[in-house]
């Protein structure tokens, strides 16, 4: 038996474990893409991709020159560049706090505590948001106590985005929480035991020792979510926006949302989702060069 045929029958149970996830990859992802025919078309569901008429370059012309695409653009920028710096600073933060808690199970409970509502859909999380920030909610009750006024975070174009920005945090940092924390205890402990002969108290200790020694994965977080800037959130502003804010937080992906199934402008929707992929590709693209360029990640 060659070595080839030798290799292929020892790693064939891999290829097959590996297959279901290739095959709805396949299905999900690549297949779709053919779709992407309908940016250059005039859509007819009757006709098909292959029976509707060509029109070039239109619908980009169309989608370009609509009045409201660079204010849905501004805001998704906004959106998510504010989720991406808020999404790696507090959970930065809150690894270094919990790494300097005493005991042991003190930690753990901390850290699950974060760690829980990463699992809770936006289907759920959504609901208890409209409970807690209502106008009769606890957050309003409070604001009164204190002697504030009232706010309509559902219908402030200027609380609203803030809204999404920190339930968004709040939800996604139990993730990064772990990724620090794991890189922080990969640091060799010696270092510390030095610096303490050296008379550094803790706050030394975290300035010159924990944070230089996880900075790789800090910069290796936000390389990474660089390739998802135009990406705010579909799920989470759909299920909490409504026209009243439209105007702080309609986003690109709600906007082709609206413009596809609700004005059933098939094409021009689908010229929009093309030229958000293809900044979206070249950004990854970078992403990963940066990632190699300053953290030394390869993906390939």
């Amino acid at each position: 038996m060659s070595k080839r045929k030798a290799r292929l029958k020892r790693e064939a149970p891999f290829y097959i474990m590996l297959a279901p996830g290739m095959i709805l990859t396949l299905i999900f992802s690549y297949i779709p893409m053919f779709g992407l025919v309908m940016a250059f078309q005039n859509f007819n569901p009757g006709k098909g991709f292959l029976g509707s008429d060509f029109v070039g370059l239109q619908n980009f012309k169309f989608i370009l020159n609509q009045p409201n695409i660079w204010r849905v653009t501004q805001n998704t920028l906004f959106i998510a560049c504010s989720k991406m710096v808020l999404g790696i600073l507090v959970p930065l933060l809150l690894a270094l706090l919990i790494n300097e808690l005493a005991g042991t199970r003190l930690k753990k409970i901390v850290q699950t505590s974060f760690f829980l509502p990463y699992f809770l859909s936006w289907a759920i999380i959504a609901s208890v948001i409209f409970q807690v920030f209502s106008l009769n909610g606890p957050i309003n009750s409070l604001l009164e106590m204190v002697g504030a006024d009232k706010v309509s975070f559902f219908t402030d174009n200027a609380a609203f985005p803030w809204l999404i920005i920190f339930s968004d945090t709040w939800k996604g940092m139990g993730m990064n929480i772990v990724i620090y924390l794991a890189a922080i205890t990969n640091i060799d402990q010696s270092q510390y035991e030095a610096a303490v002969v050296d008379g550094a108290n803790r706050l030394q200790q975290v300035r010159y020792i924990t944070f230089p020694s996880i900075l790789p994965i800090v910069i290796l977080t936000i390389t990474l979510a660089l390739g998802c800037v135009l990406n705010a959130g579909f799920d989470q502003i759909y299920l909490l926006y409504n026209p009243l804010v439209y105007e702080s937080a309609d986003i690109l992906d709600t906007f082709v949302f609206r413009l596809g199934i609700g004005q059933k402008l098939y094409s021009p929707a689908a010229a929009l989702g093309f030229i958000k992929s293809l900044i979206t590709c070249g950004l990854t693209g970078i992403s990963y060069y940066l990632a190699y360029r300053f953290a030394g990640y390869k993906i390939f």
